[in-house]
């Protein structure tokens, strides 16, 4: 099997992890507008785990921001690449996301995480990581609301409200189906977080989580179930 190489000096404890997210969330950008809603493209980054055969497959896929049609896809496959520790889950993650997004045949544009970016423990989750080591705008969209608090947004579809730590608005809930489970919306990188609502929004025209999350969730987990059977490379290809 051909797999992403875990990269040379790659944190191995917590501690060396924790170094490695306080020497980079000092370099997110925030404030940014970041690309428009609707405009460009936008790309969904997934990940699926194996942890008996040690592996994990990432998938990026990119959508034309305007129709949502997928412009093109890659995906990565590679030996998990940190053990799991809450709030250090992008150190897993990280080196086959960063081989999926090489491989792919088009810029990616704005990328959107299932998971969280400054709605992390540390202020750093993977959209913020991702972004930071890419400089790519990036926005961290996540199921569930991690460890902070909100009030239920209103019933119809567009409302929010603030997620907090404590005082402080870390992301917001927001309801992108009128009267479903809200989702849990983080600036990454390089994008405010009215900017990542509206994306979200844009991105949500059916079904509670973005059309990037839905189908860079079905890739990554095809790749998964491939790899288990033979060697899967980082591909990449246009859609036609």
């Amino acid at each position: 099997m051909t797999t992403v190489d875990i990269p040379a000096g790659w944190p191995a404890t917590e501690e060396a992890a924790r170094a490695v997210q306080d020497e980079l969330r000092a370099r997110v950008v925030l404030g940014e507008p970041g690309p428009p809603p609707g405009t460009g493209h936008v790309t969904g980054v997934d990940v699926a785990y194996d942890d008996e055969r040690d592996l994990v497959a990432a998938a990026a896929v990119v959508l034309d921001a305007a129709s949502l049609e997928v412009v093109a896809e890659a995906t990565a496959v590679g030996r998990i690449s940190f053990p799991y520790v809450p709030g250090l889950l992008a150190f897993r993650e990280i080196p086959t996301v960063l081989a999926a997004l090489e491989a792919l045949p088009h810029p990616p544009g704005l990328v959107v995480c299932d998971g969280y970016g400054l709605a992390h423990p540390r202020r750093f989750g993977l959209a913020s990581h991702l972004g930071v080591l890419t400089g790519l705008p990036t926005v961290g969209v996540a199921k569930n609301p991690f460890a902070f608090t909100y009030d239920d947004p209103d019933a119809p579809r567009g409302s929010a409200a603030p997620l907090l730590a404590g005082d402080d608005e870390v992301g917001r809930a927001l309801r992108t189906r009128a009267g479903v489970k809200p989702v849990f919306v983080s600036v990454g990188h390089r994008v405010t977080l009215d900017g990542a609502c509206a994306h979200t929004l844009a991105l949500t025209p059916r079904f509670r989580l973005p059309e990037t999350t839905r189908r860079a969730d079905a890739l990554c987990r095809r790749a998964l179930r491939e790899a288990k059977d033979h060697a899967s490379p980082a591909v990449a290809r246009p859609v036609t």
